[in-house]
C-alpha cells in the first residue's frame, strides 16, 4: 500500500472535523493555516488507540498543506522518563509520520507558563488556597448542589503573589498549597468551578531537573501551549469534552498570548478507538508489566505501538484500519475482526509463502528412491497467483520429511481429508502419498509414519481431496516459533461487573511457545523476516533472533471471520451517512442472520448483530434509538440500556414508555460521569419506570450519587479487612484473588454507593501497607 493511496482515501472521505475545517479555511479565520498537533506525555508507550489520533492529526496537516506538532505534555515529574520520549518518536516515525522542526515540550514553556499565572493572580483570576485535596472535593458541591469558595478566595493579590512565589522558593510541602483559577463555584460544569492551575510537588524532572518544584497542571498547560505555538485546530478525544470550555477560558484570560494564528486554538472532540479484546489505558499497561503478566512494553500480545511492530503489524495496515474506521462524535467498539482482516489484506500482498511444520511428526517414503532417486528439488512460487509478484525458491524433497502430527490420524473421523492408514494425501507443490502404517515404540507412542509415492501416471488416475505441507528432515532448519493469540479472553475487558479485576480476564492461551519447529531451508538462507507459514498464518521474525537462533512471532492466524460475518444475504441498504460509524459485529460462530432493518441498525449506528435484531424487534426500542442519534446522544452505552433493562421493562408493558430518549442520555451522562455506579444506575434505571422525574432529580431524591470521599471510604474498608483478618492474611500470603470480595463487601456496606475504582485503590494500599 503506497502513500499516494493512503493520502487519496483521506481525501475522499469528508468527516465532521475535516467539514470544519474546510469551513474555517473558507472564512480566513486562520489566515488560510492549518496546525494540528500530537500531545502525548511521555508517561508509557504508544498504543494502537493513540495511532488513530496520529493518523488523524498528521492526515490532516498534509492533506491541508498544514503541519504538526509534536508536543510532549510533560508536567508531571513522577511518572515521566526518557525512555517513553524516545519511544513514542520511534513509533510515530515507524508509523509513517514525520514533525519536522515542529518538535515540543510544555517543559519548554514553564517560565512562561509562570508568568501567565502571575498574570492572572494580578487580574484577580486565580488565588493560592490551602485547603487540602478532601476538602476540596468537599467545598466543590455535587452536580445538585453548588460548590462552597475556598476561604482564600478574596484574598488580595499581594498576598497571593506572595504566597504563589514562595511557592516557587519551595518553601512549602507537598499538598500544602495550590494555585486555582477563579471561575464559577457554582457552574454547572464542575470542571469550572475554581479548578487547580499549579500544584506543588517537589520531584526531580527528566528535563528541567531540581529548577523547579511547582508544575501547572494540564488544563492550564494545553490550551496555552496551543496559542503559543499557533495551533489552529486542537483535536482530542470525547474525554475532553467536559474540559473544553476551561481551555476556552484560559485561552480567551490570558492576555499575554502571542498573536500566533490571528485566531485562539479551537478544541474540537472525536471518539477514541475502541477494540474488542483489549484495554486502552496506560495505567493497566503498568499493572500488566509491572505485575509480569507480558514480557514488556513491547510484548506483541499487547495493543502498544511496539507491541504490534514486535508482533509483525505493518504501518500501512494500522493507517488503513484507522481510514477504515473513520472519526466519528460517539463511542462505538470496534471489533477486532476488522482490524484483523484489514492486517492479512496488507500481509496477503508482501508475505512470501514457506512451508513449517510446527509440531512434527517423521514421514518416511519407503518407496522413494525408486520413484524418484536420492533427492529432487522442487520448484516452488513465493506468491499465489492472485498476488501475481514474482519470486520463487527451490524445494528439497527427500526420503524422510516432517509433517504435521495433527495431519496424521489414525482412526480418522467423518469426511478426514488427511493422512490415516490407507489414505491418500498430495505433498504441497509434490507427489501423491498414500499411508501404509504408523510407527510406535515400546510404550506405544506414535514415533513415525511409513508411506509410498505414487508416480505421476498413477497419481492422475486418483481422486485426492487433501492437501499437506511438509519440510525436508535432511534441510529442515529448526525454529522457535512462537503463537500469540488475544490477551483477554471476554470481549470488554474495560467494561466488567463492580469488583471484577481485569487481570482475571487474561487468556491463558495468549502465548504457546513451540520449539522444535522445522522451516523449510530457503526462508532461512533469504533471511525472510515477514512470511506467511502455508496453512498456518503470517509470521515475523522477532528482533531478538539470530541466525543461529530463528524465532517467528505469529502475527495473525489465516481465519478470516470478518469478510463471512459482515456479508449480508442481501443487497445491503443504502447508508444514510457519508462516513458511518465503525460497525461492532459479535463473535458468535455463526454469522447472525440480520433482516433488512437489523442490517442498517448495524451500518448505520455501529452496534452488534445482537444488539441490532433486539432492538429491530421493538418499534419502541427503535423509536428510542433514532431519538438517541439525533439528540448526538452516545448511541452505543444507551444501546446496551435499550437491549437490556429497556427491553425487560416493555415486555410487561404495553403502550409508550414513561421515559425518553433525553432521560436515557442523562443517565447514560451521569454513569460516564462516575456519579452513578452500575449498581445505582440500575437503582435510578428502576425509579425512572416508575416516576416522570429526570435520572438527576432522582439522584438527588435518593440521596446523592457515587460517593468518592477517600476518607469516608478509608474508614469503610478499615472496618472491613479489621473484621476480615483470615481473609487479609491469605491475601497478603499472595492470594490476589480475594480482592474482590473485598470490594463486595465494601459495595455492600456503603448500599452500593461507592466508587468502585477508588474502593480498588485504597484496598490495595492498605491490604500492602503492611
Amino acid at each position: 500500500m503506497s502513500d499516494d493511496s493512503h493520502t487519496l482515501t483521506q481525501v475522499e472521505s469528508k468527516d465532521f472535523i475535516r467539514e470544519k475545517i474546510e469551513r474555517d479555511l473558507e472564512s480566513g479565520k486562520y489566515n488560510g493555516r492549518v496546525v494540528t498537533r500530537f500531545p502525548p506525555e511521555p508517561n508509557g508507550y504508544l498504543h494502537i488507540g493513540h495511532s488513530k489520533s496520529i493518523c488523524l492529526n498528521f492526515g490532516l496537516a498534509k492533506q491541508y498543506g498544514g503541519r504538526c506538532h509534536l508536543r510532549f505534555d510533560d508536567t508531571n515529574p513522577t511518572t515521566e522518563d526518557p525512555e517513553f520520549v524516545e519511544s513514542i518518536q520511534a513509533d510515530i516515525r515507524w508509523l509513517g509520520f514525520d514533525w519536522g522542526e515542529h518538535l515540543y515540550f510544555a517543559s519548554d514553556y514553564f517560565e512562561q507558563l509562570y508568568g501567565f499565572a502571575e498574570d492572572l493572580i494580578r487580574a484577580g483570576k486565580a488565588y493560592v488556597c490551602g485547603l487540602n485535596e478532601a476538602e476540596v472535593r468537599e467545598y466543590r458541591g455535587t452536580i445538585s448542589e453548588p460548590g462552597r469558595p475556598s476561604p482564600n478566595r478574596d484574598a488580595s493579590v499581594e498576598e497571593n503573589l506572595d504566597l504563589f512565589r514562595r511557592m516557587r522558593a519551595g518553601e512549602f510541602k507537598d499538598g500544602q498549597y495550590t494555585l486555582r483559577a477563579k471561575i464559577d463555584m457554582a457552574h454547572p460544569n464542575m470542571k469550572l468551578r475554581d479548578p487547580p492551575i499549579y500544584r506543588i510537588r517537589h520531584a526531580h524532572h527528566y528535563r528541567t531537573g531540581d529548577k523547579w518544584c511547582i508544575y501547572p497542571l494540564y488544563d492550564f498547560t494545553h490550551g496555552l501551549s496551543d496559542a503559543i505555538e499557533g495551533v489552529t485546530h486542537s483535536i482530542c478525544t470525547l474525554e475532553f469534552e467536559n474540559n473544553r470550555p476551561l481551555y476556552d477560558w484560559f485561552v480567551q484570560s490570558v492576555d499575554a498570548l502571542p498573536e500566533g494564528a490571528g485566531h485562539n486554538p479551537e478544541q474540537t472532540e472525536f471518539a477514541r478507538l475502541n477494540i474488542t479484546y483489549m484495554v486502552m489505558s496506560k495505567r493497566k499497561f503498568l499493572r500488566l508489566v509491572n505485575e509480569k503478566h507480558v514480557a514488556g512494553w513491547d510484548d506483541p500480545r499487547m495493543p502498544t505501538v511496539a507491541g504490534l511492530r514486535r508482533r509483525g503489524y505493518t504501518p500501512e495496515a494500522i493507517r488503513a484500519f484507522a481510514e477504515r474506521v473513520g472519526v466519528a462524535k460517539n463511542n462505538s467498539l470496534v471489533d477486532i475482526e476488522l482490524l484483523e482482516h484489514t492486517l492479512r489484506e496488507d500481509l496477503n500482498q508482501r508475505s512470501p509463502r514457506v512451508m513449517c511444520v510446527l509440531r512434527p511428526l517423521k514421514l518416511i517414503l519407503s518407496n522413494f528412491e525408486q520413484v524418484v532417486g536420492e533427492r529432487e528439488e522442487l520448484e516452488a512460487p513465493y506468491y499465489p497467483p492472485d498476488v501475481g509478484r514474482p519470486g520463487s525458491r527451490k524445494l528439497p524433497l527427500t526420503r524422510e520429511l516432517w509433517i504435521e502430527a495433527d495431519d496424521f490420524a489414525e482412526e480418522p473421523p467423518p469426511k478426514w481429508h488427511r493422512l490415516a492408514p490407507g489414505a491418500s494425501v498430495r505433498l504441497r507443490y509434490g507427489y501423491v502419498i498414500t499411508c501404509d502404517f504408523p510407527v510406535v515404540d515400546e510404550s506405544g507412542k506414535l514415533v513415525e509414519v511409513v508411506a509410498r509415492l505414487h508416480t505421476q501416471e498413477e497419481a492422475a488416475k486418483m481422486k485426492v481431496k487433501g492437501t499437506i505441507h511438509w519440510v525436508s528432515a535432511e534441510d529442515a532448519i529448526d525454529c522457535e516459533v512462537r503463537l500469540y493469540d488475544r490477551l483477554f479472553s471476554v470481549p470488554e475487558p474495560d467494561a466488567l461487573e463492580e469488583g471484577v479485576d481485569f487481570i482475571t480476564t487474561l487468556n491463558p492461551k495468549s502465548l504457546e511457545v513451540l520449539k522444535g519447529c522445522k522451516l523449510e531451508p530457503a526462508a532461512a538462507k533469504e533471511g525472510l523476516s515477514r512470511v506467511q507459514f502455508e496453512r498456518q498464518g503470517f509470521f515475523f521474525a522477532d528482533p531478538d533472533a539470530t541466525p543461529d537462533a530463528l524465532v517467528f512471532n505469529r502475527t495473525v492466524s489465516l481465519k478470516d471471520s470478518w469478510a463471512k460475518q459482515t456479508q449480508p444475504k442481501q443487497a445491503a441498504p443504502e447508508r444514510r451517512r457519508a462516513q458511518p460509524k465503525a460497525v461492532q459485529v459479535a463473535q458468535p460462530r455463526k454469522p447472525i442472520e440480520l433482516d433488512q432493518a437489523a442490517q442498517m441498525l448495524v451500518m448505520v449506528h455501529g452496534i452488534t448483530p445482537h444488539e441490532a435484531n433486539v432492538v429491530s424487534g421493538d418499534d419502541r426500542l427503535g423509536k428510542l434509538l433514532a431519538a438517541v442519534d439525533g439528540l448526538d446522544g452516545d448511541v452505543k452505552a444507551v444501546t446496551r440500556w435499550l437491549v437490556n433493562d429497556v427491553a425487560s421493562f416493555l415486555k410487561n408493558h404495553e403502550g409508550e414508555p414513561p421515559f425518553g430518549a433525553a432521560e436515557l442520555i442523562e443517565l447514560v451522562e451521569l454513569q460516564a460521569a462516575g456519579t452513578l455506579s452500575s449498581r445505582l444506575a440500575k437503582d435510578v434505571f428502576a425509579e425512572l419506570c416508575k416516576t416522570d422525574e429526570s435520572p438527576r432529580a432522582i439522584v438527588e431524591r435518593l440521596g446523592g450519587g457515587q460517593i468518592d470521599d477517600e476518607a469516608q471510604l478509608t474508614e469503610v474498608i478499615r472496618k472491613v479487612l479489621a473484621g476480615n483478618p483470615d481473609h487479609v492474611k491469605r491475601y497478603r500470603e499472595g492470594n490476589h484473588n480475594l480482592i474482590g470480595a473485598f470490594v463486595g463487601q465494601v459495595m455492600r456496606a456503603t448500599g452500593g454507593k461507592a466508587n468502585p475504582k477508588l474502593v480498588n485503590e485504597i484496598l490495595r494500599r492498605e491490604l500492602n501497607a503492611n
